[in-house]
């Protein structure tokens, strides 16, 4: 078995991995690498053959999204640790040494690297930064990216720490605990599956960890750019999936709060104009709520396998508040007080 599997989940990227693989193929030698294929319609796969004929491929029968496309790859993927990749990745040399030294410790279930924007390489990206947290409401944010805010890198969140969440932009997890958990949500499709799976190996009691000594690039909205409204939809539709199951107290209460926030959000779109990403939000409750029951089921087999709640990376105040309120536009203006 090898110790790790490099996994690049791929929907018509030919021209994404022709750009980033090559890299990840140079800097990753004690890796094996894998394409996951979801039904590309371009002529991905003949590239791969082509150019990298050593790359193995598994493909996917159809294109089922980031949670299943990679639940049905990884169950055909023997190796100790699993690196999810996007392809819209660039790494760098060493950048899995460190990642792996952490995951070493066996109270870590998973961790990620810096993640800089690969298009303005002093900024961190969007998705991950440099590690993520959740608010009381379980909105998430990043240290380096709150909403749309994007800092400039100048070391000032190069520690290696624990946080709530990992970026599944690159997510390394060990293998045993992805699938004693059953892997990702598949109701997720795309989007926070990531946050969601972090937060039940969380109720095992696990840590995850943002290494800074591993720096990757990430270009960003490769599959759906971070204005879409199929994103908005997702987003909010996933994030009240991800309340209903693993929210503790009564749910009845989390969720109407959720509603008048969404709520609120939705009239902004509209103020704005943006009347495609209103309507994304007013889908994503009717959605949620015609399949309740399902999460409702989810939930309660959840709370019968929580052990302890390992809570480390929750922000307990609301983070609209501390941005639009207070001011606070950097995770370092946070009142720190807030975080367990």
């Amino acid at each position: 078995m090898k110790e790790i599997a490099i996994v690049i989940l791929n929907w018509n990227g030919r021209e994404l991995l022709e750009k980033f693989l090559p890299k990840v193929i140079h800097y990753s030698e004690t890796a094996k690498i894998i394409i996951a294929d979801n039904a590309s319609s371009d002529d991905s796969i003949e590239f791969i053959r082509t150019s990298f004929p050593t790359i193995q491929i598994i493909s996917n029968s159809s294109n089922s999204g980031y949670a299943k496309g990679y639940n049905d790859v990884l169950k055909k993927i023997e190796a100790k640790y699993y690196l999810l990749l996007n392809n819209d990745v660039e790494v760098t040399q060493g950048w899995l040494e460190p990642l792996l030294n952490k995951i070493k410790d066996p109270e870590v279930a998973g961790c990620q690297p810096k993640i800089l924007s690969h298009e303005n390489k002093e900024y961190f990206e969007y998705a991950g930064a440099a590690g993520g947290y959740l608010d009381k409401n379980y909105f998430p944010f990043c240290r380096g990216r709150i909403f749309n805010n994007l800092e400039k890198d100048r070391g000032q969140y190069d520690g290696c720490v624990e946080v709530f969440w990992t970026s599944g932009a690159c997510f390394l997890i060990r293998s045993e605990l992805f699938h004693k958990v059953g892997g990702f949500d598949e109701d997720f499709f795309a989007h926070m599956e990531e946050i969601d799976l972090c937060w039940r190996l969380k109720k095992l009691n696990y840590k995850f960890m943002v290494v800074p000594d591993s720096v990757v690039y990430h270009l960003g909205g490769g599959s759906l750019s971070y204005d879409s409204p199929r994103k908005v939809y997702l987003n909010f539709r996933n994030s009240l999936i991800m309340t209903a199951k693993n929210h503790k107290g009564w749910i009845g209460f989390k969720l109407s709060q959720r509603l008048v926030i969404d709520g609120i959000a939705g009239m902004n779109y509209l103020l704005r104009g943006e009347f495609r990403n209103f309507g994304a939000v007013i889908k994503a409750h009717f959605s949620h709520h015609f399949n309740i029951y399902r999460t409702l089921k989810k939930r309660k087999s959840i709370k019968r396998s929580t052990t302890k709640f390992n809570s480390a990376g929750l922000f307990r105040a609301s983070i609209l508040w501390s941005f639009y309120f207070r001011g606070a536009k950097q995770f370092s203006k946070l009142n720190q007080r807030f975080f367990k």
